[in-house]
């Protein structure tokens, strides 16, 4: 059975998500869809794709991942499809794919060109649904599009190496549900830079010293409770995904905040590591 993934800035208020996994079903009524996200931030490629990123690989090769952030073709932004580390993705060129296949080469892309293409202003239901659906029928890509090597590669996500390799300087690139704060800078490059200095990790007027491995080891439990780290504290760890990221410790972003709004932090905002 095939596996069509859904990643969206949708939301789930208006019928659009609806109507795509209708339509999926009216052409293949045994195909499986799983939703990864439909509440990425309005156009915002690095979060989609920092999202995709890191959920793709739980799934079995073959899987087809349709993307409907900043969908809309224009001569700028193409529609492509492209097989990459044996999954199929369904996406505009806006750096999206590009961001993953910064790392791992893709096997195959290629600009959309269906015939009689419907291009109105839901082109991720008239157009990606088309070539998802002939995808999991076991078409290949050759027939939906032609060779394409312009995938859009954004550097400006990339953090900079400053100062003769003293100093990173990463941005936030996602906050999640706790109001962590996810950035750039993952363990490979920090620890590269590192060689075994101290460091200071710079974050609005905070400074951090140590990044943990898991929330709870900021914990020293051969103190007694009341001499304690804990709720309501910063620290930094290297996430799941192995990249730098902010929080406090056991926050709840609805009630007394997280790391985003306690640091006043946001979207693109500078993390500087300083090594010393």
């Amino acid at each position: 059975m095939a596996i069509i993934t859904l990643t969206t800035d949708f939301g789930h208020k208006d019928h659009f998500v609806g109507a795509i996994k209708g339509t999926i079903y009216n052409e293949l009524s045994d195909v499986h869809i799983v939703d990864i996200s439909h509440s990425i931030s309005p156009f915002n490629i690095q979060e989609c794709a920092y999202i995709l990123k890191n959920s793709y690989k739980a799934f079995p090769e073959g899987t087809i991942h349709i993307v409907g952030v900043d969908s809309e073709p224009t001569i700028e932004n193409q529609h492509i499809a492209v097989l990459v580390d044996g999954h199929f993705f369904i996406s505009s060129n806006n750096g999206v794919i590009g961001l993953i296949t910064s790392e791992i080469k893709p096997q195959k892309v290629v600009e959309i060109n269906i015939p009689n293409p419907m291009y109105g202003s839901f082109p991720v239901l008239d157009v990606f649904v088309q070539v998802a659906c002939h995808i999991a029928r076991g078409g290949t890509l050759e027939v939906v599009g032609k060779a394409f090597n312009n995938l859009k590669d954004l550097k400006e996500f990339a953090p900079r190496i400053t100062d003769n390799g003293n100093s990173i300087v990463g941005s936030v690139i996602y906050i999640d549900n706790y109001g962590n704060v996810i950035t750039n800078i993952q363990k490979s490059l920090f620890e590269a830079y590192r060689n075994g200095r101290k460091f200071e990790l710079n974050a609005r007027n905070k400074k951090i010293t140590q990044i943990h491995h898991k929330y709870s080891d900021i914990i020293n439990f051969e103190l007694d409770k009341g001499q304690r780290r804990g709720p309501g504290d910063l620290l930094a760890l290297f996430n799941s995904s192995d990249y730098i990221e902010l929080a406090i410790y056991m926050s709840d972003l609805n009630t007394v905040g997280g790391a985003s709004t306690l640091l006043g932090l946001d979207y693109r905002d500078t993390i500087i590591i300083n090594f010393l």
